[in-house]
């Protein structure tokens, strides 16, 4: 019988090679440990810290904007505390079942959240805005990975839509738009904070770990404005019951006090409500018309030649001329609106007073020397641009300042002689509402031109307040005879005659002067005037010894007062504004 002789193991040999094992691979753990920990423990430290740090903004607290009621400070605009729910979707690992319990809890249904939850390509996806602190508090409470929070300070307005146009809005990225919101975006909107935080699984950032970074915030500063919210209030009651009446495009005014610059009330209609801005179709709305968009002024444009020839020493207040009733200019007819036919022999008051194109025109050519030449478009383009400042910006605290238009002096064509001719009764060129105002109490003070401003005062933080005082833009606009003679003649126009309209009564205590204007409308398609519709605008003041407050009125296309749309829809809206300041405010009656 053979004999198998197997191998037999060394028990022995068999625990060596087993422990010989274990210490090979124990000296390789604490090799790769001590590579991992000691000289490469930065680089693995931030891969596995890449996945868990996310970086914020911390938004700061944006500043309040207040009005003036009494001495006192009343707001307009506050922050209120809300949230903003926002997905991670790649930390989202249940979507269907996320978005099941987040529906109630949310304004949209399930499935569009879940849709939301499922678009891989980014780490941020907004579930709702606006979110109240208790539905907040119940989202976070579910725990899910992946959905968190952000508070967000939105802007609330406790007098409603007062001023909005003023105002603007601050959209859903934390930045104003229009008005003092944009125009004031730095100063309101302060500086953005940063945190860089380790976060847990859900994506919330730790409170207490060494590797959060936080930058702090520093908050924006309040705004008071220089409106005062009673008169601001009652002008915009006006011209909303303007508008309904005359079915207006739009109707805008407003009161400025004459030696400051200081807007008092800035009023449009139609509006909005800042809070719902999202809901409103046309932008058109946001703008605020009586600084954003220059039109062709119309008649009043009279009181600014008629400043400018005075200043210059071609005409005087007392000046009387025979009115031909017709001038042909360039091949061109210029007629007046009420005077078919001649009008005979007229002074300073009477051209006013009956808004003569054709005394416009007369006036332009003393400025030549009789002559409807360069040198008189060179004055009158000198006081436009130079003197009234229509083409340059004012730098009053709003978004999207317009400015108006002005051709140049030169000869360049056989037309430039009838643009200035219409120029001069307020035609062919074009400036804003706040633009003509400024002119307007330039010429009335004694012929200082104060910036136009909204900002009485600035407040920080800790409190303290800076005050911002009257700005000069230009002295000399006019002389201080030139202005006496103008209040002389705009007195007159307003009160005492004829042609006063009823509504323009006032007690004689009072010094209430102004112009009307009915603006021709170019037709954007054919680029020639528009028969059917005008635009009618009014431009006075109110004081006593001296103007107080400077006021204009733009009723922008009044339906079916195509003639006479100046005197029919704009001096009614100066007259109620004009009872309102006399009845309501401080005006000063004369001494005399």
């Amino acid at each position: 019988m053979a004999t198998h002789f197997g191998y037999q193991s060394d028990p022995i040999q068999r625990t060596r090679f087993w422990y010989a094992l274990i210490v090979v691979v124990f000296a390789a753990f604490v090799v790769k440990l001590f590579y991992t920990q000691i000289i490469r423990y930065d680089h693995f430290k931030s891969l596995a810290l890449s996945d868990q740090v996310r970086e914020y903004d911390v938004a700061p607290e944006r500043g309040a904007i207040y009005a003036q009621l009494n001495g006192k400070t009343i707001p307009l605009v506050l922050n209120e505390k809300r949230y903003t729910i926002f997905a991670d979707p790649s930390i989202i690992k249940k979507p269907s079942e996320t978005a099941e319990a987040l529906a109630p809890l949310l304004a949209g249904d399930a499935p569009s959240i879940e849709t939301k939850l499922r678009t891989k390509q980014t780490k941020y996806v907004v579930l709702e805005r606006r979110v109240s602190p208790e539905v907040h508090k119940k989202v976070l409470a579910l725990k899910f990975p992946g959905i968190a929070a952000q508070q967000v300070n939105y802007r609330v307005y406790p007098q409603g839509t007062m001023a909005s146009q003023v105002l603007g809005f601050v959209n859903n990225d934390g930045e104003g738009k229009y008005g003092v919101e944009q125009a004031l975006e730095s100063t309101l909107g302060g500086t953005k904070g940063r945190l860089k935080a380790i976060t847990d699984v859900n994506g919330v950032p730790l409170a207490a770990s060494s590797e959060n970074l936080l930058i702090q915030p520093q908050a924006g500063e309040d705004v008071v404005l220089t409106l005062d919210i009673g008169m601001q209030g009652q002008v915009e009651q006006i011209v909303k019951a303007a508008q309904e009446k005359f079915h207006s495009k739009n109707v805008s005014a407003i009161v400025m006090e004459t030696n400051t610059g200081a807007i008092k009330a800035m009023a449009n209609y139609p509006t909005f409500d800042p809070a719902k801005y999202e809901t409103v179709e046309d932008g058109v709305l946001f703008q605020n018309y009586s600084v954003t968009s220059p039109i062709e002024p119309g008649s009043i444009t009279k009181v600014l030649t008629v400043a400018a020839a005075i200043d210059s020493g071609d005409i005087t207040k007392d000046t009387s001329y025979h009115d031909p009733g017709k001038w042909v200019i360039d091949g061109a007819k210029v007629l007046n609106v009420a005077e078919g036919k001649g009008a005979g022999p007229q002074d300073m008051k009477s051209l006013l007073n009956r808004s003569l194109n054709t005394g416009a025109v007369w006036v332009l050519m003393q400025m030549g020397g009789g002559k409807l030449n360069e040198s008189g478009r060179e004055k009158l383009y000198d006081y436009f641009v130079n003197h009234y400042r229509l083409t340059k910006p004012s730098g009053i605290e709003q978004g999207y300042e317009g400015t108006g238009y002005v051709l140049g002096p030169e000869d360049k064509d056989n037309g430039v002689n009838i643009t200035y001719a219409n120029m001069s009764f307020g035609q062919a060129y074009s400036a804003s509402a706040l633009q003509m105002a400024s002119a307007l109490g330039a010429i009335v003070n004694g012929g200082t031109y104060y910036q136009p401003r909204l900002v009485a005062a600035t407040r920080d933080a800790a409190g303290n307040t800076a005050e911002r005082k009257p700005v000069v833009l230009q002295r000399n606009v006019v002389s201080p005879s030139t202005s006496r003679s103008m209040i002389e003649l705009l007195d007159y126009v307003t009160q005492g005659h004829a042609l006063a309209a009823p509504a323009m009564r006032f007690d004689s205590r009072y010094s209430v002067g102004g112009k009307t204007g009915t603006a021709q409308i170019i037709d954007e398609k054919t680029g020639l005037y528009r028969e059917d519709v005008f635009n009618g605008t009014f431009m006075g003041y109110v004081g006593g010894d001296t103007p107080q407050y400077t006021v204009i009125v733009y009723n922008i296309e009044p339906k079916g007062y195509a003639g006479y749309a100046g005197a029919q829809t704009g001096q009614p809206v100066f007259a109620d504004i004009a009872h309102m300041l006399i009845n309501n405010y401080d005006v000063k009656p004369k001494k005399r």
